[in-house]
């Protein structure tokens, strides 16, 4: 295969390749655009283009007749978008299980398949699942670095580092979002990107997730109430009263409930789970998941706002922000073992974001847009949750980070608590 010659580097590139070393079959599932395709070929020295328009009826009717023959060519082998042909995992599997070897294949899905029911194996043993999302800052070019969220869990002390984005650039960032294609374009062509992908996700895409038809109008407005609570613990009567408020639709909590999971299944929606640590107090905790896309530029593209509007709406701003920090903490947890949750107890103190490790370190994040006040802020809420840990139980925190926009310098405060810009870190 020819590779591409302007490819960005991802940091999922390090993930695939150590899966590969480990099983015969690697699946990479994530959002339509986010790069899964381009990342894959990178390593693979065959592919088959399940979706080919001249070849995926054939394709389909192979799948299912004998496999065996789309499984041919040099390893490992791209199958791209296997999930048009669901039986082709067993085939998959059963290769890879024969022929005693590691990294065989390579599957990229853009959506959970919607009937899995004639497929007979898990896959245990066999595949290895790799999620990625679009592109984080670092990835993107959009951020010095300079701040190691890996050295931090490593116990660095001291951190210097420097970031060049001021509020008219971040709000830029947000509304562009992380998809590899916008990346190199022209601002304002660059913008137009995510408001496609919304218009793809409402005509076509997500029909994809289970096959059932549903009006572009109707799920245009579920997208809008959804930005609406972005960051926030919204209940699914919540969103549907939203809905009825300000969309003038008249879903019901079923049918909210049933669009969700349709653009769960096609990863545009991926919430945060609730952090239960061992606190000194029986302090109750609220285990509601955090409502996030996958992407900023979801959000706005689908609110129909830009970079202007969220300056005027600082709120706004703050809250789809908010966005743009998990989706770039997400891809440096996976890169270290690490998974990134939320935290609010019965008594409203919040943590925005938990990076906690598969090892047991964890970090303690709150995401600001800036400000002396906001910063002292967050930096309170932190001290606060930290003292509530009940350390005979577990570690205490590697760190607490107060997140922020904007801010020239990533520095240590006297009480122990990092400030960084987003545009200073990377995993």
């Amino acid at each position: 295969m020819t590779k591409n010659k302007t490819y960005r580097p991802r940091i999922a590139d390090k993930l695939l390749a150590r899966k590969l070393q480990g099983k015969g079959a690697v699946l990479i599932e994530g959002a339509k655009w986010c790069g899964k395709t381009t990342t894959a070929e990178q390593v693979c020295r065959s592919v088959l283009y399940m979706t080919d328009p001249e070849k995926r009826d054939q394709n389909i009717q192979l799948a299912r007749l004998n496999p065996s023959l789309l499984l041919r060519g040099e390893k490992p082998r791209l199958i791209d978008e296997w999930q048009v042909a669901p039986t082709l995992w067993d085939a998959i599997r059963f290769t890879a299980d024969h022929e005693k070897e590691l990294g065989l294949f390579v599957l990229t899905g853009s959506s959970v398949p919607a009937d899995m029911s004639e497929v007979i194996h898990s896959g245990t043993g066999r595949f290895g699942w790799l999620k990625m999302r679009p592109m984080s800052l670092w990835e993107s070019g959009d951020s010095t670095g300079d701040v190691s969220l890996g050295a931090l869990f490593d116990g660095a002390t001291e951190i210097a580092g420097m970031a060049n984005h001021n509020l008219e650039r971040m709000a830029f960032l947000t509304c562009r979002g992380g998809w590899p294609l916008a990346v190199d374009m022209a601002d304002e062509i660059a913008l137009d990107q995510a408001f496609d992908y919304v218009a793809a996700v409402e005509k076509r895409d997500i029909q994809m997730a289970d096959g059932v038809a549903r009006e572009a109008g109707r799920v245009h407005r579920l997208l809008r109430a959804y930005s609406r609570h972005q960051g926030a613990q919204a209940s699914i009567c919540a969103i549907r009263d939203d809905l009825r408020e300000n969309e003038g639709d008249t879903f019901d909590a079923d049918t909210v409930a049933s669009y969700i999971e349709a653009l769960k299944r096609i990863f545009v929606i991926e919430d945060v789970e609730a952090w239960n640590p061992n606190l000194r107090s029986k302090t109750a905790i609220r285990t509601s998941d955090t409502r996030y896309y996958t992407d900023p530029s979801i959000a706005t593209a689908a609110l129909g706002i830009g970079p202007a509007d969220l300056i005027n709406d600082l709120n706004t701003f703050g809250l789809i922000f908010e966005t743009l920090c998990i989706r770039d903490l997400r891809v440096y947890a996976e890169a270290l073992n690490g998974n990134v949750y939320h935290y609010r107890d019965k008594n409203g103190l919040e943590c925005d974001a938990v990076v906690h490790l598969r090892d047991g370190r964890y970090g303690l994040i709150e995401i600001k847009l800036g400000g002396e006040s906001n910063i002292n802020q967050g930096a309170e809420t932190l001290k606060t949750l930290a003292k509530k840990i009940d350390t005979d139980k577990m570690k205490a925190p590697s760190f607490l980070m107060v997140l922020t926009a904007i801010g020239d310098y990533a520095y240590r405060r006297e009480d122990g608590v990092l400030v960084v810009p987003v545009g200073a870190l990377k995993d």
